[in-house]
C-alpha cells in the first residue's frame, strides 16, 4: 500500500472516530451540495447545512439564549488518494428562546478536482453537548465545468439576504437545503458557462409539481414559468452570474426547478434541473456563517 494510501487511511480513521464515536446520540439535520467552477480546473463544492432549535441543546448566560453546533464537510477522492476538509463552528445568541422550528442554517466551501470517485462526508455535532452528532455520508462526483460548450453550474436556492448571505458573482443569498423551503418567495442562483460578450441569449424557469408524479404518465403544467431575454455580459472566461427571485407562493410539497439556457446567436442550449420541497414551516430562519474551527486541508498528496 502507498503512503498516500496510508495518509488518507488514517485520515478517514480519525474522522470516523470523531464523528461516530460509540455513544454518539442523533442530530438529525438537512443539507445538500452544489457546485460550480473554480479556478484551475477545479470545482468549488459548497455544503449547505440546517438544523431546527428544537435538535440542539441551550443555554444562558445573562439572560442570553445560546445555540453551538459544529460542523465538518469531507470529500475524499479515491483515485488521486486526497482528502479535502474543513471543520467550522456555528454560534448563535438571542434574547429569548428561539421557537423549536426556527431554522439555523450555514454553508461551508471546498475546492475539488472533478472525478467520478469521489465521496462526500457531511457531520454536524452539538457543541454544547458532548456525544450528540450525525453523519451523512454518499458518493458524490464532482462534474468537471472545464472545456467550450455552453453549461450551466448546479442550480442553488435559498432566502433573500443581501447583507449576510453566502456570496458568489456579485450575488448574495441565504443558501438553504433544497428539502426545508417555506411557503414564501426565495430565489435562484447560478451561472452560465462559455456565453461569448454580447450575445443574444434567452432563459426559461419552470416550477413543476411532483406531487403523485409517481401515479401520474402524462407531462404535467409548469406551476411557474418566465422566460428572460438578454445580452450576455460575461467576462473573459464566458462566465454570466444571475440570481432569478420566484416570487410565487408554493403550496407544501414536492417540486422540480428547471433552468434552460439557449445562446440565440449559436442556437446551443442547455439545462439544469433540482428537486427541491416546500414544508410549510412558520418558525423563521437564521443564517449564520460558519467560523473556522480548522481552515480547509488537504491530507494524501
Amino acid at each position: 500500500m502507498s503512503g498516500k494510501t496510508l495518509a488518507v487511511g488514517a485520515a478517514l480513521a480519525l474522522f470516523l472516530s470523531a464523528g461516530t464515536a460509540s455513544g454518539l446520540g442523533p442530530l438529525p439535520f438537512a443539507y445538500d451540495l452544489y457546485t460550480f467552477r473554480g479556478e484551475e480546473g477545479a470545482t468549488r463544492v459548497v455544503a449547505s447545512f440546517a438544523v431546527p432549535v428544537r435538535e440542539l441543546h441551550r443555554t444562558s448566560e445573562d439572560g442570553t439564549s445560546r445555540y453551538r453546533f459544529d460542523v465538518t464537510f469531507m470529500l475524499t477522492d479515491t483515485v488521486r488518494h486526497l482528502v479535502t476538509r474543513s471543520d467550522d463552528s456555528v454560534f448563535v445568541a438571542s434574547g429569548a428562546p428561539l421557537d423549536g422550528d426556527h431554522l439555523l442554517h450555514t454553508w461551508v466551501e471546498l475546492d475539488a478536482e472533478p472525478t467520478s470517485a469521489t465521496h462526500q462526508r457531511v457531520i454536524m455535532t452539538d457543541a454544547s453537548t458532548p456525544g450528540v452528532g450525525q453523519m451523512y455520508q454518499s458518493p458524490y462526483p464532482v462534474p468537471d465545468y472545464s472545456g467550450t460548450d455552453l453549461m450551466l453550474s448546479d442550480l442553488a436556492l435559498g432566502l433573500p439576504d443581501r447583507a449576510h448571505g453566502w456570496a458568489r458573482g456579485g450575488a448574495s443569498l441565504a443558501l438553504l437545503p433544497t428539502s426545508q423551503f417555506p411557503e414564501s418567495a426565495f430565489e435562484v442562483y447560478y451561472e452560465i458557462y462559455n456565453l461569448p460578450t454580447s450575445d443574444p441569449y434567452s432563459t426559461e424557469i419552470s416550477i413543476v409539481s411532483l406531487e403523485g408524479a409517481e401515479q401520474e404518465s402524462l407531462p404535467r403544467a409548469p406551476a411557474v414559468r418566465a422566460i428572460f431575454s438578454d445580452q450576455s455580459g460575461a467576462g473573459p472566461d464566458g462566465t454570466v452570474s444571475e440570481l432569478r427571485r420566484v416570487e410565487s407562493a408554493l403550496p407544501e410539497g414536492p417540486y422540480r426547478l428547471i433552468v434552460t439556457v439557449r445562446n440565440d446567436e449559436t442556437g446551443e442550449t442547455t439545462s439544469k434541473a433540482r428537486r427541491f420541497h416546500v414544508r410549510g414551516w412558520n418558525g423563521g430562519t437564521t443564517l449564520v456563517p460558519a467560523l473556522p474551527r480548522r481552515g480547509p486541508t488537504v491530507t494524501g498528496r
